[in-house]
């Protein structure tokens, strides 16, 4: 009985009957006293929780709890920045739309046909048309080894064999060397030049010379593919070929 009592108290339910549990001689009747017995662990109970307490119906769920205030203020929020940002990406959208349209070279497009334009591919170098190393008034001898570097020795101005920039301009013990970047691995260079009319970053075109020999070194012109020497060429008097 005491523990069916604390079991009540702790759950704080009122209760309306109780098991009372008394020894007794096997064959003697349940008496009066008992019934007593239960009405008073009852009447006991109910009392500690008040009069007002009723028991509560397990039958019927229990209600969710209600959200509060600031819970609701979050969420409405939450719903305007939503709205808010699908209202500025169709503004975005509709903006390049028109600038597509009426400013196709606005600094906007030209921005994001960087990103979604990929780069042209470079060209090769057997793709470049190749210049005379000198002129066609010039009376020197040119020719070219069979590991592809082409050289002479005369007084005459010195042309670049393709176009392209100038990447560096050194000072040797027998002249100047220029350097010619073309792509970004076709490259060519002189050396033994007595004077140089370029500088680097300097664009340079076939028929503009880069610099001049006064015959007094060789003039050696390399071309180079990634750093490979370049030999797949011949020469047609002063003007190389690409073979095939």
């Amino acid at each position: 009985m005491d523990q069916q009592l604390e079991y009540a108290q702790m759950l704080e339910v009122p209760v309306s009957t109780v098991s009372v549990v008394k020894k007794k001689p096997f064959f003697k009747k349940k008496t009066r006293e008992e019934d007593d017995l239960k009405e008073q662990v009852v009447d006991s109970v109910n009392e500690r929780l008040g009069e007002g307490a009723f028991p509560e119906d397990l039958t019927v769920p229990p209600k969710p709890p209600a959200k509060s205030a600031f819970a609701a203020t979050l969420a409405d929020r939450s719903g305007r920045v939503l709205v808010a940002e699908i209202a500025a990406a169709c503004l975005l959208a509709v903006g390049i739309f028109l600038t597509n349209v009426f400013m196709p070279a606005s600094a906007i497009n030209t921005f994001i046909r960087s990103i979604t334009d990929p780069a042209p591919a470079e060209a090769a170098y057997t793709d470049f048309d190749l210049f005379p190393v000198v002129s066609d008034l010039s009376d020197a001898e040119v020719s070219v080894s069979d590991a592809g570097v082409i050289t002479f020795t005369a007084d005459c101005a010195v042309y670049p064999v393709a176009e392209g920039e100038v990447a560096a301009v050194t000072e040797r013990e027998n002249g100047y060397s220029v350097e010619i970047a073309h792509t970004s691995s076709f490259r060519s260079v002189i050396n033994g030049l007595t004077q140089v009319y370029c500088a680097a970053g300097d664009a340079v075109a076939g028929n503009v010379p880069v610099g001049y020999s006064d015959g007094s070194a060789e003039i050696t012109v390399s071309m180079y593919d990634a750093g490979e020497l370049i030999n797949g060429y011949t020469l047609s008097g002063a003007l190389p070929v690409w073979n095939g």
